[in-house]
């Protein structure tokens, strides 16, 4: 993948601030409307992990999982204003990847680009093998691979065509989670006050908050056990950033996602989570057995809420499909525009769709499926714990990019930075201080398997590092060459007029 000669980082590489994200010769197109946009940036912070996941870290931490997760929260919050600084100020496909390799260096965006679409694909075979798992549930006549691979080519078939098509599909899997959790946090939270009619609410109350051992009942320090097991539930905040590139005013959409981020996170993560842990006891059996959200439901003597649920959490499935795929294809586009990947992933077709990108994607995560059905327990459990850490190094490049990339801006066109980061360089250095703090922390945790997460992920982030420091030097001795060989030529026509005069 980096035996490409390089090529000029021009297009969607790091140019320079005020710049047009998209120039009309990188070949992508402004499908995106800004009704896409919004609901891509409000959807895209809710992942089937919070319906999914949740229930573990209630049962880890109780009531106080809610101070891990308004910690991972303020984090994702100060991450996206870094990202929205720079991105506003220079909106392109390659996002944080484009920002670093111009910030850190090429190195910088070329490991961060490829990590974070090896993470995606990933992403894409443990998606469409979870809603698999739900069609089959409901169709049992079709096998579960059946099922993976009708929902990986209708999406896939998605995104080859336009990415209007794209943004119309993530426009109503994003609507019905957004109306979906909005209405769990409306119902429910009437139901914590008591004022809900006809709902068998006995339990619920925000007694749960400090009753059945307090509000730490497994002490303080569940609370970073907590974080653990939530922080990789926030990944998908930062697609609105790569989507902007391809909208109609991509200034105004990601300045627009970046304000609203403090309430997205605040409302659908912190307000489904009180309600979850007001209605019921963070103890009860039905939470660990069930599922939070479906005892919430089961609680209010909803009926059928499994299968209510189990809609949602597929419709939250297929979103982040689409927007995986979308994702990793992207910014495999913009790897190949700045020379890091096959120049074949920059190449667009009629309607601006970078087809090479998006099949080279799909068919990895092809092949992750495959793995997952083959050997689950060994190549495809090492391809997820390799990629399970990559959401943190993104957050800690995108610090250290904003870091010196606020400098350019503000040297070489301050009328840009539409967008600043609170307190910056202070706000900046803490994020930093915290991500690394995480980082070292899943070190330490061999009860939840955050040790061997991180283990697997710097192995492949030192591969990758290593990869492209070995494509920089190749790349630099071929710069020599040509420039001695050039420098020949020179010297030799020198000569020869020399001798002429």
């Amino acid at each position: 993948m980096t035996s490409q000669p390089t090529l000029p980082r021009t297009g969607n590489g790091p140019e320079k601030p005020g710049g047009p994200g998209n120039p009309p010769d990188s070949g992508l197109q402004a499908g995106l409307k800004n009704r896409h946009l919004s609901m891509i940036a409000i959807g895209g912070v809710i992942g089937a992990g919070l319906f999914v996941g949740s229930s573990t870290g209630i049962a880890t931490a109780g009531p106080g999982i809610l101070l891990s997760y308004a910690l991972v929260g303020t984090l994702v919050v100060l991450v996206m204003r870094m990202l929205g600084e720079m991105s506003a100020a220079n909106p392109t496909s390659g996002s944080f990847s484009a920002h670093a390799d111009r910030a850190l260096g090429p190195w910088a965006g070329f490991s961060i680009g490829w990590l974070y679409w090896f993470f995606w694909v990933v992403v894409l075979a443990v998606e469409a093998t979870a809603g698999a798992a739900i069609l089959e549930g409901w169709i049992p006549a079709v096998p579960q691979w059946g099922w993976a691979l009708i929902v990986m080519v209708v999406l896939t078939a998605t995104n080859l065509a336009s990415v209007g098509s794209y943004g119309e599909f993530e426009f109503w899997f994003a609507g019905i989670k957004v109306v979906a959790i909005g209405a769990f946090i409306v119902i429910g939270g009437l139901a914590v006050f008591g004022v809900l009619p006809g709902a068998d609410s006995d339990q619920a109350g925000l007694a749960n908050l400090t009753d059945h051992g307090g509000f730490l009942p497994n002490g303080a320090g569940a609370i970073l056990t907590g974080i653990l097991l939530v922080v990789f539930s926030f990944m998908g905040s930062e697609i609105a950033t790569l989507a902007a590139g391809e909208s109609e005013d991509p200034q105004r959409a990601v300045t627009k996602a970046t304000n609203s981020i403090i309430w997205r996170i605040g409302v659908f993560y912190l307000g489904s989570i009180f309600v979850v842990v007001c209605l019921l006891p963070w103890d009860s059996k039905s939470i660990a057995e069930d599922g939070s959200y479906v005892a919430a439901l089961d609680s209010l003597g909803i009926a059928h809420a499994g299968q209510i649920m189990n809609f949602i959490v597929l419709t939250s499935v297929l979103s982040c499909l689409n927007s995986g795929l979308y994702t990793a294809s992207r910014m495999a586009f913009s790897l190949g525009r700045r020379g890091d990947a096959p120049k074949a992933f920059a190449r667009t077709t009629r309607r601006g769709v970078p087809r090479n990108a998006i099949v080279a994607s799909v068919v990895f995560g092809f092949v992750a499926v495959f793995f997952n059905y083959k050997f689950p327990d060994s190549v495809f459990l090492f391809l997820v714990n390799s990629s399970g850490a990559v959401a943190l190094f993104v957050w800690l490049v995108i610090c250290f990019s904003q870091l010196r990339m606020r400098k350019i801006i503000e040297a070489e066109a301050p009328e840009k930075l539409v967008v600043r980061m609170w307190l910056y360089p202070y706000l900046t250095w803490a994020s930093a201080a915290l991500i690394v703090f995480v980082l070292g922390y899943m070190l330490t945790d061999t009860e939840h398997n955050g040790r061997t997460t991180m283990l697997l992920s710097l192995m492949v982030a030192g591969v990758v590092l290593a990869v492209s420091f070995v494509k920089q030097r190749v790349a630099g001795r071929r710069g020599d060459a040509d420039a001695g060989t050039d420098t020949g030529m020179d010297t030799g026509a020198a000569r020869d007029g020399a001798r002429t005069g």
